[in-house]
């Protein structure tokens, strides 16, 4: 770690510090555990008492000159908005991003600030630039409870980092997308992770061309709890640095953190379940069409009251009101298409909130095309779980450039646009997978009785030799498999996207389903190290709803009784299938 940490710090090198002898006498001092600190603040005229404030971190081998003057320019933003900001120096122009050295200084001019200024504890905001962006992550799971909101620039935890924080926490990334030292393409898997925390939409509102500039797009992760909101703003082509012309990042993240504050006083609610964006996909019956029951569940609390009830939704029809925790609604529905769910508490001084997540009800006729949805590269599409025996990944999330994920193929001769790719990296028994519709997941596939086929193309990656591949269909209970299938592919693509592949033929699992149930489409590696797949065609289509357990072999040789297929046209000569007689279903097999 210690090692990264140095070639990392090496990497955000090169900048110059602009700070002379006489600038250095503005510079303030503060001890903390000891060690002298410096830093510089920003006072706006008449800043007045219980006001908000902004501490502004500066990259590697910067410094808080460089950071006010040359980099953030927020100096009108506060004179209009009556904020303080503060420039802190890090030591040797460095800051600790792991251990807690930098926490605490942090903490220490929150404390003096509100000593000095009587600045509003509940309004402290974290930013950072770089380096100082890994630092504002890092506080994120270190002082959540003393930031209200954070607004990171061009800097992540390269190495990886976890979203554990003490509360939700609102964020605002900036990053450019030519940034060649703190690359874009790491940002969305990191903030997947904060999405995820945070219970946030996966699937993000966009908004092409912000504020009339071509270069920017903002991306909106909305619906979180207590109302919180991850948000990256892309600048197209903008290198390692801030920027200050068209969108201003400076007023972006006033703009941004001015709408969070510590101190609620209305109430909170939140679904825990279903996470939003669920699909549940149905394949019954017409006259059997009905979800499984959908069980909604809420937290709700009021920091200066009680929640007297919280109200459940399906649109503007109510479920149920709840008037004690545990806030439990069931959803019961035959209606297809999305459907949106929302969750109102109220407090005793009669203040709400509402929190709501969208879930999608599909209930196909006849087929389902699951691979429609590997539709972009370096995703991992919804309902989807992947694992290469080392980590896990779920969909829906994105910006993976790496590891499991969808590749986007480009070959002027190919048999699919998209794949979903995986890999077992060490080779240990089933330790390499592509599932969908797992409990844990935002999917659930339920099947009626019926025969069923399962199509599927699938290619190695980057096995010249060939690998097999197991094709399983499982009880999502308890993981037993109902129908399995090993296939070897035939085409290797050859580790490169923009090869040409072909020849990649469609293979079929056949299957009959005996009792309604939830399953899992499961694809299983070879136990071998390194061995992959790449899942092009993925469908699964009903041959009959009725299990040839129910129905007895009907005679053709009958004369007294007319036989229709089931688009109401009469049949002669029966083949095997269903058919009506006499109103009701018949199996001719």
């Amino acid at each position: 770690m210690k090692q990264f940490m140095k070639q990392t710090v090496a990497l955000l090198m090169g900048w110059v510090l602009c700070a002379s002898a006489s600038v250095m006498a503005q510079r303030i001092t503060l001890k903390v555990n000891g060690t002298d600190r410096t830093f510089l603040e920003y006072v706006p005229k008449n800043l007045g008492k219980n006001r908000p404030m902004l501490i502004s971190c500066h990259g590697a081998n910067q410094d808080a000159f460089y950071m006010r003057d040359t980099q953030m320019k927020m100096g009108a933003v506060a004179d209009t908005a009556k904020f303080l900001i503060v420039f802190p120096d890090g030591i040797g122009n460095q800051w600790d991003i792991s251990g807690d050295r930098d926490i605490k200084y942090i903490e220490a001019l929150i404390d003096e600030m509100v000593r000095k200024y009587s600045i509003d504890r509940n309004r402290v905001y974290l930013s950072g630039f770089s380096m100082g962006g890994m630092l504002t992550y890092h506080a994120m799971n270190k002082i959540a409870n003393k930031i209200a909101a954070f607004a990171p620039i061009s800097g992540y935890p390269l190495w990886g980092s976890e979203a554990n924080s003490s509360r939700p926490v609102p964020i605002l990334h900036t990053q450019g997308t030519g940034d060649d030292v703190v690359s874009a393409d790491g940002v969305r898997g990191v903030l997947n992770k904060w999405i995820q925390r945070n219970h946030c939409s996966t699937t993000a509102k966009e908004i092409k061309k912000y504020k009339g500039f071509g270069h920017a797009n903002l991306y909106i992760w909305g619906g979180g709890d207590e109302g919180v909101e991850v948000r990256l703003l892309e600048l197209e082509g903008k290198g390692h640095w801030v920027s200050n012309d068209g969108v201003l990042t400076g007023e972006e993240i006033w703009l941004f953190c001015k709408n969070y504050s510590l101190n609620k006083t209305s109430p909170s609610v939140s679904f825990t379940s279903p996470k939003a964006g669920t699909t549940f996909t149905l394949f019954a019956p017409q006259e059997e069409r009905v979800f499984p029951s959908i069980t909604l569940t809420a937290e709700a609390s009021d920091p200066n009251g009680t929640v007297e009830k919280v109200n459940f939704y399906d649109g503007s029809t109510l479920i149920a009101s709840c008037t004690e925790s545990p806030y439990i609604a069931t959803l019961e529905t035959s209606v297809s298409g999305k459907h949106t769910l929302k969750a109102v508490a109220t407090d005793n001084d009669g203040e709400t909130a509402s929190a709501t997540v969208e879930v999608s009800m599909n209930a196909p006729q006849t087929q389902y095309a699951f691979s429609q949805h590997f539709n972009e590269g370096a995703i991992i599409p919804a309902g989807w779980t992947t694992y290469d025996g080392s980590e896990e990944r779920m969909g829906y999330s994105n910006g993976y450039t790496l590891g499991c994920r969808v590749l986007q193929f480009t070959g002027t001769r190919r048999d699919f646009n998209y794949g979903l790719y995986f890999r077992n990296m060490e080779g240990k028994p089933r330790a390499g997978y592509a599932k969908y519709g797992l409990e844990k997941t935002n999917a659930t596939l339920s099947l009626a009785p019926g025969r069923y086929v399962l199509k599927y193309k699938i290619c190695n990656w980057n096995q010249p030799q060939f690998s097999p591949v197991e094709v399983c269909v499982e009880a999502r209970s308890d993981g037993e498999a109902i129908a399995t299938q090993t296939y070897t592919p035939t085409v290797n693509i050859g580790n490169v996207a923009s090869n040409k592949f072909s020849g990649s033929t469609q293979q079929m699992l056949e299957f009959e389903v005996k009792e309604t149930g939830d399953y899992v489409l499961a694809f299983y590696t070879a136990d071998t190290e390194w061995a992959d797949c790449v899942i092009g065609q993925l469908l699964l289509t009903v041959q009959e709803y009725v299990s040839t357990d129910i129905i007895a072999p009907v005679s053709v040789s009958s004369k007294k009784d007319v036989y229709y297929n089931l688009s109401g046209q009469r049949v002669e000569h029966l083949t095997h299938g269903i058919y009506i007689r006499n109103g009701e279903k018949v199996l001719v097999r």
